[in-house]
């Protein structure tokens, strides 16, 4: 509703709108998306060196001009933006003055120094017209009459309003509940979502199944309840195998439905058929290998592997030039079959989390898809990685229902794939959790879901995540 108060913004929210509609229609060409992604890029180096700090020195020998294609030849010259550039120089990165932004926002700041990142008008209609755009594919499934909770971290974070806003573009009810805040809790977020009664939830993973834990210890059942149709989740690694469990135990539709982080924001959203997409209109993306910052080539099949680097296509409070997120992903080709016409993104995890498991290394998403395929109906699990007598050993603890119902877990399988894939005895123990199992929004995938007993040293996001978990209200 602001952009009525300000003619040039609502010009450009229309604009904005009419190309990601465009776009999610198939209506753009190839060279016209590579036309776009080009400009902006420019647009965006020449934008941060004129207006922040950092960029202004970081960027000091780079002309905007003199990159004429979006390749990785070219690209090479600029260089990266890391994580500790933005932790050291803090609001120096950013490109506009505080007062410019309508909100502010920050990292967590659990494992480092929180950095700040405000988003100015610009900033939201983007990001809010791409996710519009996008789940809009998702919702009209469940028709008009919906009502969605939004649970997040923190009200620093920008899971609420970006969520309430783009709901609130698809004619779609919101109630906001933190059930970590003392305000709110567990309690009363579940009698929220069951007289509401909502039908759809954005949360993490790891809250979708602490709330489901409530809800029976409250002696409610989850699908019979409550009426939610769609989880919407987001904030953590998820594999596939993981989502679909949540969707059994709470009867619904569940979807990976963002890829984003505090500082560059929106990088993928999920569509209809459940495919995490790039929103290509927002961002430029890059794959490297972790290890040299050269390009990835793609394989036979068009899929590159590798840690993600994204440039900023708008120019808002805080625009990041070939940024390092510290993302390991499969990005895969565009295809005229899906739901969307964009590259496709599998998250495989932060690039420091991959584990060398029985001399196989494995990323936290490959693991967790090995381990889950088979169990269903459990409400939570974490892995315990032992070494014992030299040789590497899995522990896999789940939490089920106390009634049992719908729990299914075929060890022998679970074994057999472990075996085949890793070459490592797996074991099986049942029982209640502990709160570092939700830390993962707040930490990592590794510090609220791996125990590794090998490492002689303390793991310090591993302190980190129980710090939190001690601190949460239960």
């Amino acid at each position: 509703m602001f952009t009525v108060f300000n003619e040039e913004l609502a010009k450009e929210a229309r604009e904005i709108r009419d190309r990601h509609q465009a776009f999610a229609a198939g209506r753009w060409a190839d060279a016209e998306l590579a036309d776009h992604q080009l400009r902006e890029f420019r647009r965006t180096v020449a934008y941060v060196k004129a207006n922040s700090p950092f960029y202004a020195r970081h960027l000091a020998a780079i002309d905007p001009d003199s990159v004429t294609a979006a390749t990785p030849g070219q690209l090479a010259s600029v260089p990266f933006t890391a994580k500790d550039d933005l932790r050291r120089e803090f609001e120096n990165v950013l490109s506009l003055p505080l007062s410019k932004a309508w909100i502010f926002y920050e990292t967590t700041g659990t494992t480092g120094r929180s950095t700040p990142c405000p988003r100015n008008n610009t900033d939201s209609l983007h990001n809010n017209t791409a996710l519009t755009v996008y789940y809009d594919t998702i919702f009209r499934q469940f028709g008009d009459e919906q009502v969605i909770g939004v649970s997040g971290p923190t009200e620093l974070h920008a899971f609420g309003d970006t969520f309430g806003d783009v709901c609130r573009n698809l004619g779609h009810a919101v109630a906001k509940m933190w059930p970590h805040s003392p305000m709110v809790g567990y309690d009363r977020a579940l009698e929220t979502l069951r007289v509401l009664p909502a039908t759809g939830l954005f949360s993490t993973p790891g809250m979708a199944l602490s709330l489901a834990k409530k809800a029976y210890a409250a002696g409610l059942h989850p699908r019979r309840d409550f009426r939610l149709d769609v989880l919407m989740c987001t904030g953590e690694l998820a594999s596939p195998s993981l989502l679909d469990n949540i969707g059994e135990v709470w009867g619904a539709k569940v979807y990976n439905a963002l890829y984003a982080s505090q500082e560059a924001s929106v990088m993928g959203a999920a569509g209809a058929d459940g495919t995490l997409y790039t929103a290509p209109l927002l961002n430029l993306y890059e794959v490297i290998d972790p290890d040299t910052g050269l390009a990835v080539e793609p394989g036979p099949d068009g899929v590159r592997t590798g840690e993600l680097v994204v440039t900023s296509l708008y120019q808002g409070s805080k625009p990041l030039v070939r940024y390092r997120t510290g993302d390991l992903v499969r990005f895969g080709p565009a295809a005229a079959d899906r739901t969307l016409p964009a590259p496709t993104l599998e998250v495989l995890g932060r690039t420091r989390d991959t584990l060398l498991i029985g001399g196989n290394r494995i990323s936290g998403y490959d693991l967790e898809e090995l381990l889950l395929t088979h169990p269903r109906g459990y409400l939570d699990y974490q892995i315990v990685i032992d070494a014992v007598d030299g040789r590497d050993e899995l522990t896999l603890h789940f939490e089920t229902p106390p009634d049992g119902e719908g729990v299914r877990i075929d060890e022998k399988a679970i074994a057999a794939a472990v075996r085949e894939r890793l070459d490592v005895p797996v074991r099986f123990e049942y029982g209640p959790l502990g709160g570092v199992t939700t830390t993962g929004a707040m930490v990592s995938w590794k510090a609220a879901r791996v125990e590794d007993r090998r490492p002689a040293a303390p793991d310090a996001e591993r302190a980190a995540a129980l710090a939190v978990a001690g601190g949460r209200a239960q």
